[in-house]
């Protein structure tokens, strides 16, 4: 616990500071203890007045007694698969928590589907997991699905998105970069020594520090940052980084009707703004979010003056009172306490990312 890991912390600096702090946090322990018991007591007294089970929802468009429904799941930040790989400080969304929100949905539920987007990608199950969702809501329920892109969609967000029966890009959005990158390897040379201690590691070299990222077993220690890559290594990860890629390109193709040439030849990794985006065929147009939301309503035979868009905002209430999830976290992995992320711990993974991870991994 956090409170037990900050007391052991504290104990070698000072004993009476740890226990005044030790003390303080037991009171605060002690009132969210009451709270929680009375707030799990309201909910049993409540539970024939309100449904506190599903996602918690609000109106983001229309009016609350509009007789159409859309619901918009927010994709947000870097996309990870789910809470094993931890968060990150720019904010994330869990792939198969979004998923899990998707599939829980039958036609009745809504009218249609929104994917709300402003990701630089991520993990590529994750990426995968929201798109394959996406697919069995619309063969189980026969909607349209619009994603709408609020600001980027990029790698893992094209991923996540190119099944949608519509996508939609705002003004000044970016809409693009299809690739997979795995790293960083780093290599020391000519290494000298190693003064560095546990609490501030260090190396010095005379021939320097590269670090170096495939853009595509023999070897056991692959990644040691002590010795060159075989090219053995190098054709091995190539292989795996071609083969994801192909799947990524095949999935692209397929779902917005361009040739995997013209995918792979003209496109490439690049991000592109919203009209050549739709030029390019990765968009279909580029609208606003009042005009985008309109047009969700339109695309589902709905009048849009009598239809709300309710945004899930989080898990049920039961849930955000038990778990370690921000009430306003949404479908992502804003927890409380981020932690470490598989993006950021520096092992190589296959990931359909865009731009650099410091600001996701840094919080910068």
């Amino acid at each position: 616990m956090p409170q037990q890991g900050n007391f052991k912390r504290g104990f070698g600096v000072g004993l009476g500071a740890s226990l005044g702090a030790g003390i303080g946090l037991a009171v605060v322990g002690v009132g969210s203890t009451v709270i929680l018991v009375l707030a799990l007591v309201g909910l049993v007294s409540g539970a024939g007045e309100s449904d506190t089970s599903g996602p918690v929802t609000e109106t983001v468009w229309g009016e609350d007694t509009a007789e159409g429904r859309l619901l918009s799941v927010p994709v947000t930040g870097v996309i990870l698969g789910g809470e094993s790989d931890g968060a990150t400080f720019g904010g994330s969304t869990y792939g198969y928590e979004v998923a899990d929100t998707i599939d829980a949905l039958d036609a009745e539920d809504a009218d249609g589907l929104i994917l709300e987007m402003n990701t630089p990608g991520g993990t590529i199950y994750g990426s995968r997991a929201i798109a394959d969702a996406v697919e069995r809501y619309q063969e189980r329920t026969g909607h349209q699905v619009m994603a709408h892109v609020q600001g980027l969609s990029a790698s893992g967000g094209v991923y996540a998105m190119a099944g949608a029966d519509q996508i939609v890009a705002d003004h000044g959005s970016l809409v693009g970069s299809i690739g997979v990158v795995m790293g960083p390897f780093q290599r020391f040379r000519d290494v000298t020594g190693i003064p560095g201690t546990l609490l501030e590691p260090g190396i010095t070299t005379e021939g320097g520090i590269t670090e170096e990222y495939f853009t595509r077993g023999r070897g056991k220690d692959l990644g040691n940052p002590y010795r060159d890559i075989t090219p053995e290594e190098r054709a091995v990860l190539g292989g795996g980084l071609d083969r994801e890629y192909a799947e990524f390109v095949e999935w692209v193709a397929k779902a917005r009707g361009i040739p995997a040439e013209t995918v792979v030849d003209e496109l490439g990794a690049f991000v592109f703004d919203g009209q050549t985006a739709v030029d390019l065929g990765l968009v279909d147009r580029v609208l606003g979010r009042e005009e985008a939301y309109r047009y969700a309503a339109e695309l589902n035979d709905l009048d849009p003056d009598d239809t709300r868009v309710d945004r899930i905002t989080g898990p049920g209430l039961l849930e955000s009172l038990l778990s370690a999830h921000s009430p306003t976290g949404g479908t992502g992995a804003d927890t409380l306490e981020p932690g470490r992320s598989t993006v950021c711990d520096g092992a190589p993974l296959v990931l359909a990312f865009h731009g650099g991870l410091s600001a996701a991994c840094t919080g910068d």
